[in-house]
This record gives structure tokens, sequence and C-alpha cells, in this order.
């Protein structure tokens, strides 16, 4: 139950009393760890193992730390500031004796997180709002700027507390409960009523928080309502949240960013629900999503980072905590070999139960490859709004285009319907923004989200998806585009490669958006194509732009570009258009127009679009109306095609060669695509591409369905089975 300020100390004595004896009477610790599983990570640590020496590590660190004066400061800076970070040192360290005290039994450590909560529990309960909260939020927190990370802190400070309640005196535990824990609960729940009960991560965070705690000190009341809401209706908490917030494929509508996030609280609770209340059977809730959130997020990365779509930040990846603790977790209850090798490339093995497991199997060699494939992840709670397609090659090396007819996904999304990206050999080629923001850098807007985040990185143009008289998608309106959501015509995988279609007639009045993409190999080739048709009709002209923001040095172009070089502009006055330098200008001839530029992997890429002698290809930069220098330097060309109805833009992306400056080679520097040309037969799509050894491939799509059909092509009879096949159709000499 929750207590309100008028209560009287005496009777919230009693009740105090009441509740320690309860949480005496249990074992602890009883939430990510049990007590059973202690004794056999004990064992572990008499032999030499992969788990014994973290711990030794783990423990070499607490010992280092426990050496010095502790350290409470009264909040004063947001993220990155010393008291923010130093908050966040004293959680890890609290949680990390509190692991060494039940792996060792040494009093120390109890008495070090003792000691410590009794500083806070001097200290919360007098505290004010956040000094550095944001006026314009409704979330603010007392010992950081945001409740987000109160209730990270109580997460892990929760299982300190559950490590170490059974060496603390009824008075000990009054103490420490009075003062910290039943506070800054009620701070977090009755408090934060609306962050607690908001199907968000944020949300997440509380009820997590919330749920754990009540678990360590006898509050099944504080269980019941993290799950179900404040008022126990199941319209906020937890189980809403596992309703709402995921896909029945597992996918987080926040995108993969935050869905790394979110992994944390929705799994060390869950944890804490299976190890305390089995019968509830949380990890087959909806056919298992969480377990298969788990997984759904190891497919969300490439190259160890995941994909930037939304808010992202770029260097999270796969050995961030959150999803350390997720495949942890995980592998203790499914044994899938796969989640091995992701454990052994994050290299992190977690002092727990489950981490144990890992280590055990890890250090045994029964790891085998986690399998990466194309898949197409259902957006929204039913799948339905939406999805985001993965596609994955592997010739050349490991290619990934990510296409992202998805959902909104929330405050955090991004107008960028119909957006893709496409990674190569280890480096991402076509790129998206993700988010304006320096993480936990103070000096940078307090590490929060940078106003070019809303002026720059959330607008449409930002993204590699088609922008309608310079304005973004919905106009820029959060609330409408999370009503608001494409429609997926198909997605086809086969041994050519990968496929998929979406359309959306929302995003403008007036105006519907049509996208073909694929990933797919050449016949008898090692030749990788990414495939991009993009069809835009309206009853009335407009201005279209259609951005392609690609990471590397500009090599060559096949038409002559009008360079700005001295004196720039920025491209508009809004909508991001406002922070674009435009830095050239050129017009090719009709036929194909090539744009060839040069990564940091040493492949070279051309993208070689179908052109009719009209349309316009711009070149920027981000950087202006950027007076603090916030954005990062990058590049971009876009096609232009002015006051039109309808247009197609057809191209298609191809890596190639090799630039080794150290041994100062270089192989294939030019592109092998001579000539496209696309059309429909009846229902069929055609995509010829030519190559300059004149060999001739076609590309045929079933656009009504899948059943085998018969076409024709320049005067060949083909057969079609399925929804796409690509054809070698060169003509014998």
């Amino acid at each position: 139950m929750f207590f309100t300020s008028t209560l009287n100390n005496a009777l919230l004595a009693v009740f105090i009393l009441i509740f320690t004896s309860t949480a005496h009477a249990k074992k602890h610790p009883n939430l990510v760890v049990s007590y059973q599983e202690t004794k056999a990570m004990r064992m572990a640590l008499k032999e030499d193992n992969s788990f014994s020496d973290t711990f030794a590590k783990t423990k070499a660190k607490v010992d280092l730390q426990i050496s010095k004066t502790i350290n409470v400061p009264t909040p004063k800076d947001s993220g990155g500031g010393f008291t923010h970070e130093r908050h966040k040192k004293n959680y890890q360290l609290m949680y990390d004796a509190g692991v060494v005290f039940q792996l060792t039994q040494q009093k120390q450590y109890a008495e070090y997180v003792r000691d410590m909560l009794f500083a806070y529990a001097d200290m919360y309960p007098n505290l004010p709002l956040h000094p550095a909260r944001r006026q314009d939020k409704n979330n603010p927190g007392k010992l950081f700027w945001q409740s987000l990370n109160e209730a990270v802190w109580l997460v892990y400070t929760s299982q300190a507390y559950d490590m170490i309640i059974s060496q603390l005196t009824e008075q000990e535990q009054t103490r420490i409960e009075t003062g910290i824990l039943r506070p800054i609960v009620k701070f977090l729940s009755v408090d934060s009523a609306a962050t607690f009960n908001k199907v968000h991560n944020h949300g997440t965070w509380l009820t997590a928080a919330v749920g754990m705690t009540g678990y360590v000190i006898g509050e099944q009341e504080w269980v019941e309502q993290a799950l179900y809401g404040l008022d126990k209706s199941g319209k906020g908490g937890f189980m809403r949240q596992l309703e709402a917030l995921f896909s029945p494929q597992g996918y987080y509508n926040e995108g993969p960013y935050y869905q790394r996030y979110a992994l944390m609280p929705f799994v060390t609770f869950a944890k804490a629900i299976e190890t305390n209340e089995p019968e509830r059977k949380i990890f087959e809730y909806r056919d298992g999503v969480l377990l298969k959130a788990i997984n759904t997020t190891i497919d969300l990365s490439y190259n160890g980072l995941f994909f930037p779509l939304n808010d992202a930040i770029k260097s999270k990846g796969i050995d961030t905590i959150e999803l350390v603790q997720a495949v942890t977790i995980a592998y203790g209850l499914t044994k899938d070999s796969g989640l091995l090798d992701i454990a052994s490339q994050q290299q992190q093995i977690i002092l727990t139960g489950d981490g144990l497991q890992v280590a055990k199997a890890l250090d045994a060699g029964l790891a085998t490859p986690y399998a990466f494939t194309s898949k197409a992840f259902g957006d929204g709670a039913d799948g339905k709004q939406g999805a985001l397609v993965v596609m994955r090659q592997h010739t050349q090396g490991e290619q990934a285009l990510v296409f992202k007819p998805a959902a909104q996904g929330l405050g955090h999304g991004h107008f960028d319907k119909l957006a893709w990206l496409f990674y190569d050999k280890g480096e991402e080629i076509v790129a998206d923004y993700g988010a304006a923001r320096f993480l936990n850098v103070e000096a940078k807007y307090g590490g929060q989200y940078l106003p070019e985040n809303d002026s720059y990185a959330k607008q449409t143009i930002a993204h590699n998806t088609l922008v309608v008289d310079e304005k973004s998608h919905f106009d820029g309106d959060v609330s409408v585009g999370n009503n608001n959501h494409p429609i997926v015509d198909y997605y086809a995988t086969n041994t050519h490669g990968t496929l998929s279609k979406a359309y959306i007639n929302t995003a403008y009045s007036g105006v519907e958006l049509t996208r073909m993409m694929a990933l797919i190999t050449l016949p008898k080739t090692d030749i990788s194509l990414a495939v991009d048709v993009f069809h835009v009709a309206s009853d009335k002209a407009h201005q279209y732009d259609l951005p392609v923001h690609y990471q590397g040095q500009l090599i060559d172009t096949n038409f002559e570009r009008h360079a700005y070089t001295e004196q720039l502009s920025a491209l508009g006055n809004a909508n991001g258009y406002q922070h674009l330098w435009l830095t050239a200008t050129g017009v090719a001839n009709e036929g194909i127009a090539k744009v060839t530029w040069l990564n940091d992997n040493g492949r070279f890429y051309t993208q070689s679009a179908i052109v009719d002698g009209d349309t316009e290809t711009l070149f920027t930069r981000t950087g202006a109306n950027d007076p603090l220098f916030n954005l990062r330097n990058e590049a971009a060309f876009i096609y232009r095609k002015k006051a039109s109805k309808q247009h197609t833009f057809v191209s298609v992306l191809e890596p190639h060669g090799e630039y080794n400056p150290s041994k100062e080679f270089t192989l294939e520097a030019q592109s092998k695509v001579i000539a496209l040309d696309f059309h429909h037969e009846n229902n069929i799509s055609l995509l010829e591409i030519t190559l300059a050894n004149s060999k001739q491939y076609l590309l045929a799509v079933n656009e009504v369905g899948t059943d085998k059909t018969e076409f024709t092509y320049n005067n060949n009879d083909y057969q079609l089975d399925g929804r796409f096949t690509l054809l070698n159709i060169t003509k014998q000499q």
C-alpha cells in the first residue's frame, strides 16, 4: 500500500515492521538472482572458468571503490554532469557490491550497500524536484533530471537491497525503507501517475522499478499496481505494455534503439515475476512475445550495431548491458546455442544463475552461429500497422537493406515513411541520420536531444524517402503520424533475394506514395544490387524530392555538375531544408544518371537511376543555419522532379570494386550497370538491367499474387512462379 504525507510516523513505523517481518520470512535474493542459484554460483568460484574470472574482476573493482568515502551528492546536474553520473555509478556500485556479498558472504560488502542506502535515506525525503528538470516536460525526477533515470536507479538498487536485506536488522530496514525505498516508490507511482500508467518505455521502467521493490520488501499491492496500473484496471501497467508495445513478432513500436533500452526493465521484471510467481508464466505470455523480442532486437543489428531508426544513437549495439542481460536470461530459459554466439560477441558474463549457465556453455564451446536472415517484422500490437523489412544477402560480404514502411513510433518516431538504409562490408552505405543528440555530453544541450532533432533529424528530408513540396510527412504532426501507417502489399524471399512493396496515401493530402525495394544477386554472379522503384501519384502537380544520404567520398557522376565553390546558400527555409547547404546541381541527359562514391570500407558504390532529361540532381551537405555546429557533417544527393502529377523514380545501387591505399591498388572503380528499363506488362512489373559485358537480366514481379503466370517480354515468353523471379535474358551472339 502507499502512504500519504499526512500519515503519522507512529503508524508508519507499525506498518513497516509488519512488512519487514514479511520480507524477512522470504528467502533472499528473490529477483533476477534467486536464493537457490547463489549456491551453484558460489561453487563455480572454486574452479577456473569464465564465471570466476568475471567475479574476480568485479570484486577487484568493488574493492577499489569501497575503500573510498561514500559520495552521495545533492542532485544538481543533468545528463552527463557530475552529480548525474555519480548517482549512476552509485547504483551500479551498490548492485555489484550486493552480488559480491552474496558470492563471498563477507559482511563488509553488505555493510557498504547498507551505508550508501543510509546516505540516500537521509537525503531523499527532503529533495525537491531536480533543478535541471525540463520545464516543458511532466516527468521530472529528484535524484535525476527525469523520472526515467530515477526508475533505472531503483531497478538496480532494489536488486542490491535484495542481496543484503538478510543481513539487516529490522531497525536498519526501517531506516532504509522509510527514508528512500517507500518515498521513491511513491514518487514514481502515485506522484508520477501519468508516466507510471503510460504505454511507453518510461512507463515500463517505472512499473518494473516499483514491482521489483514490491517483491523485495513484501508489498504485493505494489506488484499488482505495477502489473495492471495504479487502479489495477489493466488500462496501464506492465501487462498492458506487453500487449501494446510489441508486435506478435516482438518488434517494439519505437524502433530498435528503444527496443534495446526497454528490454532491460521488461526482462528483469519478468525474471523477478518468474522467480516469485512462476504460475503467471510471464515468458509464455502472448506466445512468448518477450523471448521473441530479444531475438528481434538482435535481428535489428548489423555488424554489432543497431539500425539507427527514429531517435537512435548510432554507437549503440548488441554489447549494451540491456541486451547482455536479455540474452543471458533468454539462454537460461531456452538453451538456444545461437544466443551463445551473441553472448560470445558481447564478451560480458553476468553474475547471475543464468549468467553461470552462459559461462559454462561458452567454456564448453557450445555456441553455434546466430542465423541472420531476411525478415519482415510486423509493426503495432496486431502486427498489421506496417512493418520493418530487413533484407540480407551474403554475397560480396554481408549486406543488409532496411526498408521502413513502419508505424510512426510515438514521440521518438521520425517522419520517414517508406525510407531505407543500406549496409555492406561492415559499414553503413546509405545512411539514416538517427538522433541529433550527444548523449550525456553536458556541453551539448545538457546531453539531451538537440533542437536540431526536431528541426532536422525528424524531418522527412533527413531520410531516404520522398518529400512533396518541401514539407514533411503528416506536416510534421506526431499525433497524425501515430494514427496513420503504410500498408505492406507484399514481402517475398527466394534464392534470388528479397523483395517488398508498400504504400501510404495519408502522408500528404491527395498524394499516394508507393515503393518497391529489393536486394538481389544476379544469377550465376556475385553481383548484388539494391533495387528501388518509387512511384508517386496525385491529381495535382507537385515538386517531388527523393534524397539519398550516402556515407563516403563522392568520386564521380556521368553528368556535368555545377558546384558552388565560393558561396553557399541553404536549400530551403523550413522542414529540414534550412539545414542543408546546396553544394552543387546537375541535370543528366535522358537515359541513366550515375553517382559514384567511395566508402571507408574500401568499396565503391554507384547509384544508377533512370532519368528523363528533366530531373535535377541536387548535392547537399548538412550545416546550414547551425551556428552551434550541432549537426554532423553529412552528404546527400537529391533527385528533384518539378511540376509533375505522377512520376516513377527507378534506380539500382551497385557495390563494386576495391580501393586499397595501403597496397596502392584500385580495382573495378567503374560501375558495371550501363542501362536500365522499367515498365509494366499487364500485372507484371519488369526491370531490365544491362551490364557492360552485354549481359542482360530481368527482374519480374507479379503485382497481384503468387500464382504461376506467363508473360511476354521483347517477343519472348517467360514463366513466373511465385511473387518474383530474376532471369538471365542475355541474347545469344
